[in-house]
């Protein structure tokens, strides 16, 4: 009877261990917050059944129209509280899953700061830009008063001032904040210099991820226009969404990533560009750029492992659809970009580009009929595979201007 009794606890400790690891890793596995369809339930789809109860009580947003957001207790069997998560209801986007290629001519509004140099003076060698105390990222918008627009505007400012301190005003993760800064006279260029260097626009060519009807709006790229060489955002102060051709393709190996090359057109753009944020570009374009029609959004918690279809151009300004496989679901929310493991299977486009290459980025992904993200980024030492974007972060980051 005692060895019974040592045996069944033995067995129940085990089962508890079990039964507390499956909570800790959905706690930290499923994300805090889900949409749901209007009038819809939340379901989620995991190995071991869990049920989510509502709990007593909503929040209400700041804005008297927007949605309440309900609360409701995750449970594993419906017995054991894992967490709490916040459920948002939404009439789910009707969008329409897009795969151009478009240039990206973004215009910042101010030049930002991306390095220093030492200028060569009579009595030596200093910077003044760092001795002022400004730093790489910097968004500078003026020198004493005059706004600076353009790298050859604050070039003009510094070099006007004939040696006397400057007031200049600039931006640091979002705080706007002044300095004092003197320029000196370069024995070399023979003009006054501060030291340093500034970017003022960038660009680049990237993929049409969806466009909204109902709207004019669209999303594309799935992660943010950074400066190479800060790898800060870069601020958007203006900025065009342009029609764009692919000519060549430089085919990614392990170690190389490939690269869509193309060449901006003549023709009128195709839209302008109203954000850059942590989860790609967003606008207005001017006119829908493919006939395919509008297919839902899907919500995460709907995406599934297993076969998808990602729509991309590799040629010409055609989009096709190409067989992939998501192999991983990140729920946990740590990178709004990458949420979910990518690899593609279709041998055409294997053969074509060696998987997947940069300008690819914001292809859309589609699943069981339904726009589930977008090709963020590729895996350098696998060109085959890659990460994606959930749809459903481009939505609320982008289109909904958070």
């Amino acid at each position: 009877m005692n060895k019974w009794i040592r045996r069944s606890a033995a067995f129940t400790a085990a089962l508890l261990i079990q039964l507390y690891s499956a909570t800790a890793y959905y706690a930290w596995r499923l994300p805090d917050s889900y949409y749901v369809e209007t009038g819809g339930q939340l379901q989620v789809d995991t190995a071991l059944h869990i049920s989510a109860a509502p709990s007593s009580h909503a929040v209400q947003a700041v804005a008297d129209s927007a949605p309440k957001i309900k609360t409701a207790s995750l449970c594993l069997f419906g017995i054991i509280p894992i967490k709490t998560v916040e459920i948002q209801e939404i009439d789910t986007p009707m969008l329409v899953p897009c795969g151009q290629p478009f240039g990206i001519k973004l215009r910042m509004n101010g030049a930002m700061v991306v390095g220093f140099d030492h200028v060569s003076t009579s009595s030596g060698t200093c910077c003044p830009a760092q001795e002022a105390g400004i730093q790489a990222g910097d968004l500078i918008q003026s020198v004493n008063g005059q706004a600076v627009s353009s790298n050859q505007s604050l070039q003009s400012a510094i070099a006007s001032s004939m040696g006397s301190p400057v007031t200049v005003s600039l931006v640091r993760e979002e705080e706007t904040c002044t300095v004092t800064m003197t320029p000196v006279f370069s024995s070399r260029d023979n003009c006054y210099e501060a030291g340093v260097w500034v970017r003022d626009s960038s660009a680049g060519i990237g993929t049409i991820t969806f466009y909204d009807p109902q709207t004019g709006s669209f999303g594309g790229l799935g992660h943010p226009v950074s400066d190479v060489d800060t790898g800060d955002i870069l601020p958007l102060g203006s900025g065009e969404a342009g029609a764009v051709t692919i000519s060549e393709v430089e085919k990614g190996t392990a170690g190389e990533p490939g690269m869509l090359q193309g060449s901006f057109t003549e023709e009128a753009p195709l839209g302008e560009l109203l954000c850059n944020n942590r989860c790609g570009v967003f606008g207005k374009l001017y006119h829908n750029p493919t006939d395919a029609a509008a297919v839902p959004m899907a919500l995460k918690q709907e995406i599934e492992t297993g076969p998808a279809q990602i729509l991309c151009t590799v040629e010409g300004d055609t989009p096709k659809a190409y067989d992939v496989s998501l192999e991983e679901i990140d729920y946990s929310g740590t990178d709004s970009t990458r949420n979910m493991t990518i690899r593609v299977t279709d041998n055409t486009l294997l053969e074509k580009t060696g998987g997947i290459v940069q300008g690819m980025s914001g292809s859309p992904i589609v699943q069981n009929g339904k726009l589930v993200g977008a090709v963020t980024h590729v895996f350098v030492d696998d060109p085959t595979r890659g990460y994606g974007i959930f749809c459903e972060n481009m939505v609320r980051y982008g289109l909904c201007g958070s």
